[in-house]
């Protein structure tokens, strides 16, 4: 059944179709039986849906609420041609009076909704009659709107009128409805009386009426400064009536955000520079600061800002962008203020854990002491060490261990490592590593365990309350407290099993099963409780903890069973391989030589019966991976170990693949295994299923067992793989993959792509689309390794190009070239922006109307297309900044193809830039080889940088 909005679209559509007559002339629809119960049928639909303006504005045309309104006034015995403003409201029955305030309600929110800008909704195939019946509608609203807008003043001064009545109103019912359409006389005027129809009070009219109306002074005020008093006393006048009546009636629900925001601007707009008020909120405090000039207090604001976290990071980058503008005007003193700026939203975006945007890498490029002392100050202003979070810690840490690592001079790795909070930050062990690799030192750092106290010569207090000692239970992280309150737990009763009172402690089903086996109730509480706190302390990184619990529960098992001591000692090894990877191996340490044999031997483990978790053999290959343990996993790992564990043989493959890459051709036979294994994971096992009515169908099972794993848990695998070189490779197998569809029309780039075989031998059997759902998860994983990595940005860019998202794929395309060329300071290497690169971005460019954007890069390729630069200078209609762009051409041929075309429309103003750009001595073709190349060069670093700033 369609929604009921749909069904007032329908009958409307039917009671205005236009009738022939016999001469075959189209006459104005008949006002016939047929015809007015259509119409009464769209209004009961109207008044089912209690005549909400929200939910009819947002399903209906403006036409056809047009028609819907117009009938209502025609049955509220509005008369026709009767001008609105010269209508005393308090003189006319409740229904008639709420009628026309509905009509001019909605007139006023029309002209308000179309001031705000429409997003273009893709055409899809053009279709004659379809176009048609669009642009018809396009110019029928255009038309509505107009007289709309002509009779604004009216609707207007209607509204004002309605604040003045104060007096309850009531809007059509079906019922009511129904009595209209009877005889006259069988209605023994009912729908005339004071309590005909769903009554609307006072208050909620003037709530909605002051609504509507700040709306339209507020749109009116963007010509009109003065309008925007009267829209802060509507919307305030909204604020107090819904504060007194609530938000939400039967008859509307004001967007209380909107209001907010409404409000907040209108105290902005409204406010001197010397008004109280003006301070209450950050907005207004940075409005006025820009507006006057004090830029040290625009900066101050922002620094108490990042302890606060009030303003959003659109609009912090909204103000810096427009700072940006100001100072590219020539205003010179404003590039420190950018600095500034830039550095408390870097430091904002770092405790929010986002990812630094490139102006401050590009603002940071030549450090000096000045920069760096104010971005301590904004690091020490911004956190707050005694209330912080560790997480909060952790994130401000990392940021200054990585701008150390990211500088050259030691001078400043000095400034930042002996700060007051880098020293709290960081501890004795990580400050001296850190500037020991940055004098390039080998570290090697003893790691010593000192003696605890044994486990049982810690006596238990006395008993308490059971209630208080199961809450203690569940909140301690102290093994030796969790024993004691156990001990006194079992001294009250011996009837519970205390294992089972937190849903939150969860034991794998596979060490479950011997845990519960343990006869002592005790000894079983304490061990699954210790072991169950341990691994949710190990999912919350709370390693700590977790290695204490663990420590306490290795003890106590070893008392009484080998197969728990030897479980507990791959939890330790899976823990301690955690601890290593968020530690030390962030900043690039090697693990221990120790850890590194523990995990080997945790592979070639062969004790029978002993529980294993899968997840721990799958960080071991990981790990091994990471480190670049190659050779072991290639050389030296048992092969019954290959055969029977499948994330071995992967890692073995991969591995062995890696360490192949730089060889010849004929010496990739384990390139081809792993394609093998990977195809027959993203492979699709068919099968036939005759149905009720005797048909056979085929049926995909999207995870098959064909291969050795199931495709979720292989990228569950590589999402933790960290080392470059084992990602690319994975990454340019699944491109390949994805590349050898039949159906493909855009390849994806990817390194060392030519390893992989060409073809598949049974192309039906892959899950196309899940290769394809792959490649995108695995290429946002990447990224988020390295975010710098460019041959991942172009294949981020490729998969944006190929589904047609072009202004997406500009972006990375560019961060590709940026990344590997210091900002376009140097040159881009060639195999980074290929041919087939250039020729994509100006297909981008072109598609998003950018054409002299498309001439431009044009000239990068090889051999320079004159053909498309030429055609895309003839399009007229460029989005992009047209003849400001001259400046980046270099080719000789197409400014003299330009100032021909300027010449030949008589746009002489473009003709003499375009002059001018070919008169530069630099582009004279007398000139030697290498004055044309750097010329070239020039201009593509300038015109690339520019591309950066519009897409970044």
């Amino acid at each position: 059944d369609p929604p009921p909005v749909q069904l007032i679209v329908q009958f409307l559509e039917q009671a205005s179709k236009p009738s022939v007559n016999e001469q075959n002339q189209v006459q104005p629809p008949p006002d016939n039986k047929r015809n007015r119960i259509l119409k009464l049928l769209a209004l009961k639909v109207a008044a089912h849906l209690k005549w909400d303006l929200d939910v009819l504005e947002k399903s209906l045309s403006v036409p056809v609420l047009n028609m819907l309104l117009n009938e209502l006034l025609c049955i509220s015995k509005v008369p026709p041609g009767t001008k609105h403003v010269d209508v005393d409201l308090s003189s006319l029955p409740p229904t008639t009076a709420m009628a026309i305030l509905l009509y001019n309600r909605w007139a006023i929110r029309t002209i308000v909704q179309s001031s705000f800008p429409v997003k273009q909704v893709k055409p899809g195939p053009p279709q004659l009659n379809v176009m048609n019946q669009i642009q018809q509608e396009k110019e029928l609203t255009e038309n509505i709107l107009k007289v709309l807008k002509e009779q604004a003043a009216d609707s207007i001064l209607v509204l004002e009128g309605a604040l003045k009545l104060n007096k309850d109103l009531y809007v059509h019912t079906i019922r009511t409805l129904d009595l209209l359409a009877m005889e006259p006389g069988m209605v023994n005027g009912e729908t005339e009386s004071s309590t005909a129809g769903l009554k609307i009070s006072a208050e909620e009219i003037q709530c909605q009426v002051c609504y509507d109306l700040g709306a339209i002074y507020f749109q009116q005020g963007s010509t009109n400064a003065a309008v925007h008093e009267k829209a802060k006393e509507k919307f305030f006048k909204t604020k107090e009536l819904i504060a007194k009546n609530g938000s939400s009636s039967l008859h509307f629900t004001i967007d209380e955000e909107r209001l907010a925001g409404y409000c907040q601007a209108c105290e902005v707009l409204t406010s001197s520079s010397d008004d109280a008020s003006q301070q209450a909120t950050p907005y207004s405090q940075i409005h006025s600061c820009m507006k006057s000039g004090k830029y040290q207090d625009l900066v101050k604001i922002f620094l108490e800002d990042n302890l606060t976290l009030s303003l959003p990071e659109q609009f912090r980058q909204s103000v810096l962008r427009e700072l940006f503008q100001k100072a590219q005007q020539g205003n010179d003193a404003l590039d420190e203020v950018c600095f500034k700026v830039c550095v408390c939203n870097t430091v904002c975006d770092v405790l929010q854990g986002r990812i630094i945007d490139i102006q401050f890498c590009q603002l940071f490029l030549k450090p000096s002491k000045e920069k760096i002392d104010f971005l301590l100050e904004v690091c020490s202003g911004s956190i707050n060490l005694e209330n912080a979070s560790e997480e909060l810690k952790r994130k401000m840490a990392a940021f200054l261990k990585n701008l150390c690592l990211g500088m050259e001079d030691l001078q400043f790795v000095f400034m930042i490592s002996s700060h007051e909070l880098f020293i709290k930050l960081l501890k004795d062990d990580e400050r001296k590593l850190l500037i020991e690799q940055m004098r390039k030192r080998s570290p090697r750092i003893n790691l010593c365990t000192k003696p605890v106290t044994s486990f049982y010569d810690i006596p238990a207090s006395a008993s308490v309350n059971i209630g208080q000692l199961e809450h203690q239970l569940i909140l301690s992280v102290d093994p030796w407290r969790i024993r004691q309150i156990l001990i006194e737990l079992h001294g009250m009763t011996s009837e519970r099993q205390f294992w089972t009172i937190s849903n939150k402690w969860e034991v794998p089903n596979v060490y479950g099963n011997v845990i519960l086996g343990i006869k002592d109730s005790l000894t079983r509480d304490l061990v699954y409780i210790l072991m169950a706190k341990g691994l949710h302390c190990c999912a919350i990184k709370d390693f700590v903890h977790a290695k204490q619990l663990f420590a306490a529960c290795l003890e106590l098992v070893t008392e009484f069973s080998p197969k728990l001591r030897q479980v507990m000692l791959n939890e330790m090894l899976l823990l301690d391989i955690y601890t290593h990877e968020a530690g030390a191996g962030v900043s690039g340490e090697r693990p221990p030589s120790d850890l590194i044999s523990r995990v080997r031997g945790y592979l070639e483990m062969r004790v029978p019966d002993i529980p294993l978790r899968q997840v721990i053999a799958e960080e071991c290959v990981a790990f091994l991976l990471n480190w670049c343990e190659n050779e072991y996993l290639t050389m030296q790992v048992p092969l019954p170990l290959v055969q029977t564990n499948p994330y071995v043989k992967l890692g073995q493959l991969l591995a062995a693949t890696c360490k192949e890459l730089p060889g010849p051709k004929e010496s990739r036979r384990t390139a081809k295994d792993l394609w093998e294994v990977v195809v027959q994971i993203c492979s699709v096992s068919n099968q036939h299923k005759r149905g009720n009515d005797g048909r056979v169908s085929l049926i995909k099972h999207r995870e098959s067992t064909l291969g050795i794993m199931y495709r979720s848990e292989l990228l569950s695998f590589i999402k933790k793989l960290r080392e470059p070189l084992v990602l690319t490779t994975i990454l340019s197998l699944f491109v390949k993959l994805h590349n050898v569809r039949e159906d493909i029309v855009n390849d994806i780039a990817a390194e060392h792509i030519s390893i992989w075989p060409s073809s598949i031998p049974n192309l039906q059997s892959v899950d196309f689309e899940a290769v394809a759902i792959t490649v995108k998860e695995l290429v946002s994983y990447a990224l988020t390794i390295n975010a710098n990595n460019h041959f991942w940005l172009i294949i981020q860019a490729d998969i944006y190009f190929a589904t047609n998202q072009y202004s997406a794929a500009l972006h990375y395309y560019l961060q590709a070239g940026a990344v590997c060329s210091d900002f376009f300071n140097k040159m881009v290497p060639p195999d980074v922006y290929t041919d087939q690169v250039i020729k994509r971005m100006i297909k981008c460019c072109s598609l998003l109307n950018c054409h002299t954007q498309v001439a431009i890069l044009c000239q990068f390729l090889r051999e320079v297309d004159y053909k498309t630069a030429f055609k895309a200078l003839q399009e007229q209609n460029s989005h992009d900044a047209m003849d400001s762009y001259y400046e980046y051409i270099w080719d000789v041929t197409i400014l003299e193809y330009l100032t021909y075309l300027h010449h030949k429309r008589g746009e002489t103003d473009k003709r003499q830039i375009a002059i001018k750009a070919i008169g530069q001595t630099e582009l004279n073709a007398s000139n030697p080889e290498e004055v044309l190349q750097l010329a070239a060069q020039r201009r593509k670093k300038k015109f690339l940088q520019a591309m950066a700033k519009l897409y970044f």
